[in-house]
């Protein structure tokens, strides 16, 4: 069903007159490279011009408007230019090589939109191992729910068919913590080598995924060893290793530095001094609430993430587990996806040069969607009423974006020029600073106070 629905938006424009925008066309211009030629020398690309049938965009950085009009009023095409830097006598750029080697053979049998076609059937795995995730923290029907909600919701079916990373890193964070998870049980050889594999594949994708996947590969290991399978956990330690210095010195050669990154103009994450990253603190506000990139303004439904990060904590501060032997399993699943949901948070608030661009709002969050979805899960089975509003609010979004967009009221996925689901309301979401940030870490605060003083007196009580 969810690969239906995101074959159902192949159609759709990624902006105004280009099926592709921002990094999608260096994705593809690099896969048409190994495709035609086996490397990845994208100087030839960009001279004959490959780019010019996908794109009416040059620029794939901070533009938004990609078709300029000429005198005669006609829309005018820009060229392409690239982002990279010639090394070795090779025209590279920070994209890097490992998502245009996946993609490498479905262009060359079908071009650009079978590459579609295969993400989509990629994204549509990742949620179903989100199903199974959730499964491991609550029983259905509440786990295929959650994954449902939120495979259907906005970011999702935007970046569903997008010739990006952030749903296959999705799927590959997905399975390598099912495999975590399945090793604690039972420490069986494939499935710890299995969930170091899927591990070992995702700074090939992105550098900055080691930084969800780290706290995967800790317990992988360390559960691992635990369950008297030492000679098995250092294995799963070696994979990984080898995966890095592997990738590590190929990008030597080929990119001049330990990442593709190396090759990028300026500081790679925009930010030159700790005093940049500190002005980046608001972020972690306007990543969920901002009117313009706030993942929450698209799908409400997950912020019942929130509240299933707080059914944890408070599951665990009253240390449940000792009742019932169960909910040890659950908590130990669901704090294992909330630590790469927080490093995927931590990566997109200070590491991201923009939050806002040419792509989808969100879309620094959408590789840590699928394991979210076992968050969800659970704030949905403990309030199902409320719950039922965030989805239909969801569901309604979707619905009301992809009819815009079909009927080119909208522009394009990125982004789309929409007021779904709010309407005229939509302006009670503030575009986030330091004062929107303060108000909210207040609230934060006088939750966790409350909480706290509501389990003192429970303690003098007793």
């Amino acid at each position: 069903m969810l690969f239906a629905a995101y074959a159902a938006t192949l159609g759709i424009d990624a902006a105004g007159g280009s099926d592709y925008a921002g990094d999608e066309l260096r994705h593809l211009l690099a896969a048409a490279s190994v495709a035609d030629g086996g490397d990845l020398d994208l100087a030839e690309e960009y001279a004959d011009g490959t780019a010019d049938a996908w794109a009416a965009d040059a620029d794939a950085g901070e533009r938004q408007r990609p078709i300029e009009e000429t005198s005669g009023g006609r829309p005018q095409r820009r060229p392409l230019e690239t982002d990279g830097r010639v090394v070795a006598g090779r025209l590279v750029e920070p994209q890097g090589i490992g998502f245009p080697l996946l993609i490498a053979p479905a262009y060359a049998l079908g071009g650009a939109k079978l590459v579609e076609v295969l993400l989509a059937a990629i994204a549509a795995l990742a949620f179903v191992l989100a199903a199974a995730l959730a499964r491991r923290v609550v029983p259905d029907p509440w786990a295929t729910w959650a994954a449902l909600l939120v495979g259907l919701s906005p970011p999702a079916l935007a970046h569903a068919t997008a010739v990006t990373p952030a749903l296959t890193a999705g799927a590959l964070l997905a399975g390598a913590v099912l495999c975590a998870l399945v090793v604690r049980e039972r420490p069986l050889m494939r499935r710890a080598f299995g969930g170091a594999a899927l591990l070992a594949v995702l700074p090939w994708l992105d550098p900055w995924l080691l930084v969800p996947s780290a706290p995967v590969a800790v317990l992988l290991a360390r559960w691992t060893a635990r369950r008297g399978r030492g000679l098995v956990a250092l294995g799963t330690v070696e994979i990984e290793l080898a995966s890095l210095i592997f990738y590590a010195s190929l990008n030597s050669r080929l990119y001049g530095g330990l990442t593709p990154l190396a090759v990028a103009d300026g500081p790679v994450t925009g930010a030159a001094s700790l005093a940049d990253y500190a002005e980046r603190v608001p972020r972690l506000a306007a990543l969920w609430i901002d009117r313009d990139v706030g993942m929450l303004r698209w799908a409400p439904v997950v912020a019942l993430a929130f509240l299933g990060a707080f059914l944890l904590w408070r599951s665990r501060r009253e240390r449940l587990s000792r009742l019932v032997p169960e909910r040890r399993d659950a908590e130990h699943a669901a704090f294992l996806v909330l630590a790469v949901c927080a490093g995927q948070v931590l990566v997109a608030a200070f590491a991201s040069p923009a939050l806002g661009g040419p792509w989808f709002p969100g879309t620094q969050l959408v590789a840590a969607l699928p394991c979210a979805a076992a968050l969800v899960a659970w704030g949905l089975r403990h309030a199902p009423r409320t719950a039922a509003v965030l989805a239909g609010i969801t569901a309604l979004a979707s619905t009301w974006l992809l009819v815009a967009l079909w009927t080119g009221a909208a522009g394009g996925w990125s982004p789309p020029e929409s007021d779904a689901p709010w309407g005229p309301l939509v302006i009670a979401f503030p575009r986030v600073g330091w004062v929107v940030f303060g108000g909210v870490a207040l609230m934060f605060v006088a939750l966790i106070g409350v909480e706290w003083r509501a389990w003192r007196l429970r303690q003098l009580r007793h």
